[in-house]
């Protein structure tokens, strides 16, 4: 093999192992996703197989860190990052870079390797839509402060009408909860709903029911303890589906953040007519469940303007308000006056 050449496949071997690493370490500990983060692994270990223990070693003995003209060279923007996910963005191109590099020099000394190279390479577009999709859920649920859960038989005025009220006085998502609708019925209130959502730019949710959401084009499902579990509800609504589980207790909260959703419901709070568990574990699960994952975490049950700050204080990210907005008779205000308090905590 020429040197030149194994100096370029030692160069991209490093590069894309590396870059695999970094999206790893970001599916794993920003996204708290096992599967794609396992998937990522046996990319990198995969990697390691198609160069080999004959190529790795030729490959490192015609290094030359010190001699490589680019170890001078930068662009303006290579030390730019704003956040986790442009690192883990532009991880994800170097490593599709490197990996076609590997695939056209390894042309010239061994084909099977770089037919191995070029399925890896697929692959690998494959889990850098996967991250990108995941970014995108995340980035949208991140956005959430004021979560309202809507269910007709609390509501004072008609459902729909409750629902662009709340919108309007700073609802940020809506979730529909209706146990007892039939499928037609849920699915076309779900529907109607998921449009006026899309139209103000609110994120939607469909409680237990990731058929429903994904067939009314929600972003997402919510599911409980006795529900779907998150990763099959995962694969109904779509990799680019919110999906966030409720959790009443710390160990629950550490069973949710292994199944990787992209927001955890802790509560409840305080008593409600929603939330009649005997058993109120309070903001202080809150701080706890904080300590332990940088997921969003939404405050569910009982909370009102009175107690909201007390929740957002405690690690909340987002409350999620049922009676003490729909129950009202001016639920926009209801709303506004939450979505104040909460700003203000």
């Amino acid at each position: 093999m020429d040197a030149s050449v194994a100096r370029i496949l030692d160069a991209n071997a490093n590069r894309a192992r590396e870059g695999l690493r970094v999206l790893e370490d970001f599916a794993r500990f920003h996204l708290n996703d096992a599967e794609l983060s396992g998937r990522i692994k046996t990319a990198r270990h995969d990697l390691a197989d198609a160069v080999g223990p004959e190529w790795r070693d030729l490959c490192i003995r015609a290094r030359d860190t010190q001699g490589d003209i680019g170890r001078a060279i930068a662009t303006r923007t290579e030390y730019v990052r704003q956040t986790p996910a442009d690192v883990a963005r532009a991880a994800g191109k170097r490593v599709a870079e490197a990996l076609r590099a590997l695939e056209e020099y390894a042309k010239t000394a061994d084909a099977g390797r770089a037919r191995s190279f070029e399925r890896l390479r697929y692959r690998c577009y494959e889990m850098e839509q996967g991250v990108a999709i995941r970014i995108d859920a995340a980035k949208r649920f991140a956005c959430v402060r004021l979560y309202v859960l809507l269910t007709e038989a609390s509501c004072v005025k008609p459902w729909h009408r409750t629902a662009e009220e709340a919108i309007a006085g700073g609802a940020d998502a809506i979730q529909l909860r209706e146990k007892s609708l039939p499928d037609g019925e849920l699915l076309a209130r779900a529907r109607r709903l998921s449009d006026l959502c899309r139209s103000r730019g609110v994120t939607f949710l469909v409680n237990d029911r990731p058929d429903i959401a994904r067939l009314s084009g929600a972003d997402g499902v919510h599911v409980g303890q006795d529900d779907l579990g998150v990763p099959d509800a995962r694969r109904m609504v779509g990799p680019d589906g919110i999906v966030g589980i409720s959790t009443h207790s710390i160990e629950q909260a550490r069973a949710a953040m292994r199944a990787s959703p992209d927001y955890i419901a802790v509560g409840p709070m305080f008593a409600s007519p929603t939330k009649p568990q005997a058993i109120i574990p309070g903001p202080e699960l809150i701080a706890r469940v904080r300590a332990e994952t940088s997921l969003p975490i939404v405050a569910i049950g009982g909370i009102d303007a009175g107690n909201v700050s007390s929740v957002i204080r405690s690690g909340a990210t987002a409350v999620c308000i049922c009676a003490a907005i729909i129950g009202r008779n001016d639920v926009e205000r209801a709303a506004g006056e939450l979505k104040h308090a909460i700003d203000s905590a």
